[in-house]
């Protein structure tokens, strides 16, 4: 069975770091897209990162965030650095294991086939 698990969100506080780890089984995440999108209390779900033959990210997060995977550990990271209190959501690592993607990765949820649970990330004043 196809799955994802989120690790590393947390408490930190504003100006911080956090690294999100996106464990896959059952696919080799090294060959296909890969995403996280974040959604606040009462906000609509968004991308936050993604990567398939490029990177991408949405305009809030260039700079402080990076999307990476690592294929020994069959993981794809998101290192985030300078956190703000905005950033505080539920971060949403998905996959997209039913065909290869070439460019920049898929923004949109329906995109992806595969999610994860979620992990919350809080970023306090």
């Amino acid at each position: 069975q196809v799955q994802l698990v989120e690790s590393g969100g947390g408490l930190v506080q504003a100006g911080g770091s956090l690294r999100l780890s996106c464990a896959a089984s059952g696919r080799t995440v090294g060959r296909y897209a890969m995403g996280w999108f974040r959604q606040a209390p009462g906000k609509e779900r968004e991308f936050v990162a993604g990567m398939a033959d490029m990177t991408y990210y949405l305009d809030s997060v260039k700079g402080r965030f990076t999307i990476s995977r690592d294929n020994a550990k069959n993981t794809v990271d998101l290192q985030m650095d300078s956190l703000k209190p905005e950033d505080t959501a539920v971060y949403v690592c998905a996959a997209r294991f039913g065909g290869t993607w070439f460019g920049i990765p898929p923004t949109a949820w329906e995109e992806y086939d595969t999610w994860g649970q979620g992990t919350q990330v809080t970023v306090s004043l």
